[in-house]
């Protein structure tokens, strides 16, 4: 048998050659000028454009948040995906992308906290950095929060994904969405009437979507909480991260004792939501992972209060 020779035999050139093997090259003469101040500022053009621009800025922007909670844990560290945009007037080429993120940096070192009076004053002074009319803050993020099982109490971490939008305008006026999307368990009443015995299950997707009135900004209590109770508390059983024998026998009997068609789900999910006063219109979507088909069956009701 051969023996494999390990030691190498390939005369590498220097550092510097190699680079310059793969296309690097001398720096060339500079000319152009250094500073800011004597650079051309393309973006600040002053033309007609033709169009004004409805939103432009970043996006798929991960920074670090901070989220306080009514639930445990009540103050939690966690990432936000941030959108942050302006109006473009037509007579403005371009917007400042760096000032955008400049204010985040700002803002984030002040204690990014996901609540609206924050937000709202995020938006203000991105507002005031970039001289536009009009600016939005859009973040999502996941909350996390403490689920006991329903016998034995076993504890673990359930999660909502979770939106905050702030729009602010030059007027200081300004509108408030929020959104929180949760799986909950739905059985279904026509697999359950029809049955012998037992009924099949499945979990659903409840995503719910609000504009807020201004009494948002001076709630005592988490509105995230009061949308996760409205999906849960007519799903036909919650969701548990850690369950024991006992705590499976409770959920599943619940499941069966509160049957849901995802038209169900999403009218008594909407009920409730119209009953909340610092709501002013809201989108209820659910969806069900079908257990028994490879389709999801889905259902959606729009309501706006002021439109009564």
């Amino acid at each position: 048998m051969s023996k494999i020779n390990t030691s190498s035999h390939i005369q590498l050139p220097a550092k510097k050659e190699r680079h310059r093997i793969f296309g690097s090259v001398e720096p060339g003469p500079k000319t152009k000028p250094q500073t800011k101040e004597s650079m051309v500022d393309i973006q600040n053009t002053k033309e007609d454009f033709l169009f004004e621009i409805d939103a432009v800025g970043v996006g798929n922007v991960k920074y670090p948040i901070v989220v306080h909670s009514d639930i445990e844990p009540y103050v939690q560290t966690s990432i936000g995906t941030f959108s942050l945009t302006s109006r473009l007037d037509r007579m403005k080429k371009g917007t400042n992308m760096s000032r955008f993120m400049e204010q985040l940096e700002t803002s984030s070192n002040d204690g990014l906290d996901m609540s609206f009076p924050s937000l709202l004053k995020f938006a203000k002074d991105l507002q005031k950095r970039l001289n536009q009319d009009e600016v939005t803050v859009d973040v999502q993020f996941p909350w996390f929060y403490q689920r006991r099982g329903p016998f034995e109490a076993k504890s673990g971490m359930n999660h909502s994904n979770v939106g905050l939008k702030v729009t602010y305008h030059v007027d200081g006026t300004a509108q408030f969405s929020g959104s929180l999307s949760t799986y909950v368990t739905t059985l279904c009443p026509c697999s359950k009437e029809i049955s012998e015995y037992s009924a099949h299950s499945q979990r659903g997707l409840v995503t719910i979507e609000t504009t807020f009135t201004d009494e948002i900004l001076n709630l005592e209590f988490d509105w995230k909480k009061s949308l996760l109770d409205a999906a849960e508390s007519n799903a036909s059983a919650v969701i548990y991260p850690v369950l024991k024998r006992p705590d499976e026998k409770t959920v599943t009997e619940a499941a069966y004792e509160n049957p849901r068609f995802v038209e169900d789900l999403v009218r008594l999910v909407a009920a409730d939501v119209y009953e909340m006063p610092f709501v002013k219109k809201f989108k209820i979507t659910c969806k069900n992972e079908e257990s028994i088909h490879l389709h999801d069956a889905i259902a959606t009701i729009e309501y706006e209060k002021e439109a009564e």
